[in-house]
């Protein structure tokens, strides 16, 4: 090997490094430092930070309940896409296709003021004590439960069709089969996509302003609107979203690259 060659490959190297580097994230944290300093040194954006601040545990509230529920709806949905039975599979794809196919803000009115009054009259319960907050929940419940139906319909049938046959053949039920043998491996295949679906509803968790929910983006709306101080208002905003969402993000990377090493 030559004396240039030898040169060559260092210089490869760094200009590989280079490349791969993630300057994303250094321009994301560049913003979200200078927003720090902003909140911290100036008073307008100072006092708007406290007083949208109010609203994160609204929104950390309605995003992990949301998302409870939706996980219990993706799941039986799933299943039900998978199913044998052929009215369970057209009502779990009728459900899927239909939250597919409408926009969110749209879905949430229709289950805000169209679906939760009817039945919850028809439990018994008086449509005027369900709060906007309850139907900001099963309206992101509803909405996520579809998405997440796929996810779980493609990670149950990412197992091998030969461990269900084993596992009866052992003599379980298919139930049992399910729930001890194929899903417990489809969770782990899919937990990656799950984490990305909550990532998403803690996003789309803003479209409940509209209902008068009090989360961040309802208190930036107020806000703004009784100081007029819109740049204020809504970089904060950002700053918040943008801190909570870059915070899960890196740590469902991590995540990712441990079950890759443990699946190594």
């Amino acid at each position: 090997m030559t004396g240039p060659e030898i040169q060559a490959q260092p210089d490869e190297s760094w200009s590989s490094s280079w490349r791969e580097f993630p300057w994303w994230l250094v321009a994301i944290f560049g913003f979200l430092g200078i927003m720090a300093i902003l909140v911290i040194t100036q008073p307008n954006y100072r006092e708007a930070f406290n007083f949208i601040v109010r609203g994160i545990g609204v929104t950390l509230y309605t995003t992990f309940v949301a998302f409870g529920l939706a996980l219990i709806l993706g799941l039986l949905a799933g299943l039900g896409r998978i199913s044998s039975n052929t009215a369970l599979r057209n009502i779990a794809t009728t459900y899927v296709e239909f939250i597919r196919g409408i926009p969110t803000l749209v879905l949430i009115f229709t289950v805000a003021f169209v679906i939760v009054p009817p039945v919850s009259e028809g439990l018994g319960i008086d449509n005027r004590f369900i709060s906007p907050n309850t139907r900001a929940i099963i309206s992101l419940a509803v909405i996520y439960g579809a998405f997440l139906a796929e996810i779980f319909r493609a990670g149950i049938e990412s197992i091998s069709k030969g461990q269900m046959e084993a596992a009866r053949s052992l003599g379980m039920t298919y139930g049992q089969s399910m729930r001890h043998i194929i899903l417990p491996q489809a969770i782990r295949n899919i937990s990656p996509a799950l984490g990305n679906d909550f990532i998403a509803m803690l996003k789309d968790s803003s479209l409940v302003s509209v209902l008068a929910v009090r989360d961040i983006t309802q208190q930036a709306r107020l806000f703004a609107g009784s100081t007029f101080r819109f740049r204020e208002s809504y970089l904060v905003l950002a700053f918040l979203y943008l801190t909570m969402t870059v915070g899960l993000s890196l740590l469902l990377r991590w995540y990712e690259n441990r079950i890759g090493k443990n699946q190594r």
